[in-house]
C-alpha cells in the first residue's frame, strides 16, 4: 500500500518529461528538464521498490541505488535552472556540482560513508544518513540556492512577457524546495515521506509552463517575428504619407489663399501651419527609425544561428564608414560622433552583422550623450581593436557587470550588447566594457589575426 503513492507519480514524472519533449521539441532546454524528470522517476520507482522489500541487506543496496540518483538530483536541478535562464558561464560551475555529485556517488556505493544503513520504519525501509551525508546536503543547498537566485535575477530583468513565465516557474521551484522534508527521515525522525507530492506538484506547475505558456519561447525570436510583421503596415503608412505629400500643399495653399482673400477666418496659428508643411518629412523620419529598428531586431534574430560559412575578410573603416553613412542620426547628433584617423584592419566575419553591432553602440551612447545633455562618441582603431567611446551619463557600477546579459535592461529591451557579444564572438573575438557613472563608457571591440584561407 505504502509502494503506491510513488510508483505511481514516478510514472507521472516520465510523462511530464515526454510530454515536453512531445510538444516544445528537442532542445537543451526541455532536454534538462526530461532529464530532471527521468532522475527524479528512477528515485521514486526505486522507493516504491524499495518499501515492498523484507531483507535488510538487499534493502540497502537498493537503498544505495535509489541515493545515487537522489545525490545527481539537486544537480540536475541546477542545470536546468541555468539553461532556462540562459546563464553560459554557469555551465562550469555545473560541471563542478556533476563532479561533486559523482564524488559522492562513488563513496555511496564504496562504503557506508553517506548512507550508513536503513531505518526499519512503519512503511518499509529507508535510507539512513552515514557520516558524510551532510556533504550532500551543503552541496544541495548551494545549488538549488544559487539556481534560485538566477531565476530571480533572470526574472527581474526580463521583459514583461518572459517576467510573468519565469515568475511562474519561480514560484514551481519554490514548492519543489519543500521536498527537502523528506531528509528529516534520514535522521530518524519516522514519518510517511511527503516529499514525492511536492516535487510531483512544481514539475507538473513547469511542464504546463513550458508547454501551455510557451516558457521555451526565446523572446529574442518573438520580437523578431512581431518586428517582421510590421513592415507591411510602415509600408501601409508610408505609402499613405506619400500621398499626404502630394496633396497637403496644395490644400494648404488653398487655405492661405482663402484667408488672404477673407473668404475664411484664419484660425490655425502660423507655427501649426509651418509643422503641417513639414508634416510629411516627419513620419517619413518616422518610418524610416521605425524600419532601422525592425533591421536590427531581424539582425539579433539571425545571430542566434550564424552561418560562419558566410564569413569573408572585411576592412573594419569600411564597416564604419557605412554605419555612420545610414545610422538615422537626429538632428546635430551626427556631428558629435568623430572618427579618428588610424590604420585600417581585416576582419574575417560579416560586414552587415558588424554594420549592427556598430549601430547599437551609436544607439546607447547617442543615448547617454541625451540624458547627460553633454558629451560626444569617439571611435578610435588601435592593434587590432576598435575602441568605442562616449563621454555622456555612463553606466552605475551595479549595472555594469550585467549589461551583456541578455534581456538586462534598464529602459530598453536589453537586447542590443548581448547582439553585439554573440557577434563578436562569432568572429572569434572579444567585446569589453568599462565605465565611469557620469564620466564616460567605453566598448573595446577585439578582432584576432584570422585570414579565411580558401579550401578546395
Amino acid at each position: 500500500m505504502h509502494s503506491l503513492l510513488p510508483a505511481v507519480v514516478s510514472l507521472l514524472f516520465l510523462c511530464y518529461g515526454a510530454y515536453v519533449l512531445q510538444s516544445r521539441g528537442v532542445n537543451r532546454i526541455s532536454l534538462t528538464f526530461f532529464l530532471l524528470c527521468l532522475t527524479t522517476f528512477c528515485w521514486q520507482f526505486t522507493w516504491a521498490i524499495l518499501f515492498q522489500m523484507r531483507d535488510e541487506h538487499e534493502a540497502l543496496s537498493l537503498a544505495k541505488l535509489g541515493y545515487l540518483l537522489i545525490l545527481f538530483l539537486p544537480t540536475t536541478l541546477y542545470h536546468f535552472i541555468t539553461e532556462l535562464t540562459a546563464q553560459h558561464a554557469e555551465r562550469r560551475w555545473v560541471a563542478v556540482s556533476y563532479a561533486v555529485a559523482g564524488l559522492l556517488g562513488v563513496l555511496l556505493l564504496a562504503s557506508d560513508q553517506v548512507v550508513g544503513g536503513v531505518y526499519p520504519y512503519f512503511f518499509g525501509y529507508y535510507p539512513k544518513a552515514g557520516p558524510l551525508h551532510p556533504l550532500h546536503l551543503l552541496q544541495t543547498a548551494l545549488v538549488v540556492g544559487r539556481g534560485l537566485w538566477l531565476l530571480y535575477r533572470r526574472q527581474r530583468q526580463a521583459v514583461s512577457t518572459e517576467k510573468a513565465r519565469l515568475r511562474y516557474c519561480l514560484v514551481s521551484l519554490l514548492i519543489y524546495f519543500f521536498a527537502a522534508v523528506d531528509y528529516l527521515c534520514n535522521y530518524g525522525v519516522q514519518f510517511y515521506p511527503p516529499g514525492v507530492l511536492f516535487v510531483a506538484t512544481s514539475l507538473g506547475l513547469i511542464a504546463q509552463a513550458m508547454v501551455r505558456h510557451n516558457l521555451l519561447a526565446d523572446p529574442l525570436e518573438v520580437a523578431a517575428t512581431i518586428a517582421h510583421e510590421m513592415r507591411t503596415p510602415l509600408a501601409t503608412i508610408r505609402n499613405q504619407s506619400r500621398i499626404l505629400g502630394n496633396c497637403l500643399p496644395e490644400l494648404l495653399a488653398g487655405y492661405q489663399s482663402a484667408v488672404d482673400s477673407g473668404q475664411v477666418k484664419a484660425t490655425l496659428p502660423a507655427a501649426q501651419l509651418q509643422y503641417l508643411r513639414g508634416l510629411n518629412q516627419h513620419i517619413q523620419a518616422e518610418i524610416s527609425r521605425s524600419n532601422f529598428i525592425v533591421d536590427m531586431m531581424l539582425a539579433s534574430a539571425r545571430a542566434g544561428s550564424l552561418d560562419r560559412g558566410d564569413f569573408a575578410n572585411h576592412s573594419i573603416m569600411k564597416c564604419i564608414d557605412e554605419a555612420l553613412a545610414s545610422y538615422p542620426f537626429e538632428t546635430a547628433m551626427r556631428n558629435k560622433v568623430r572618427v579618428h584617423d588610424s590604420h585600417d584592419f581585416t576582419f574575417f566575419g560579416s560586414d552587415v552583422l558588424l554594420v549592427y553591432v556598430l549601430y547599437n553602440l551609436f544607439k546607447n551612447a547617442l543615448h547617454a550623450i541625451k540624458v547627460a545633455g553633454r558629451g560626444e562618441v569617439e571611435i578610435m582603431l588601435a592593434d587590432r581593436q576598435l575602441l568605442f567611446t562616449d563621454t555622456g551619463s555612463g553606466i552605475p557600477d551595479d549595472v555594469l557587470p550585467h549589461v551583456f546579459e541578455p534581456f538586462y535592461s534598464t529602459g530598453g529591451t536589453g537586447i542590443g550588447l548581448a547582439f553585439c557579444q554573440k557577434v563578436i564572438t562569432a568572429f572569434g573575438g572579444k567585446i569589453q566594457c568599462e565605465s565611469k557613472a557620469g564620466a564616460y563608457t567605453r566598448f573595446s571591440l577585439s578582432f584576432p589575426l584570422w585570414i579565411n584561407y580558401p579550401t578546395n
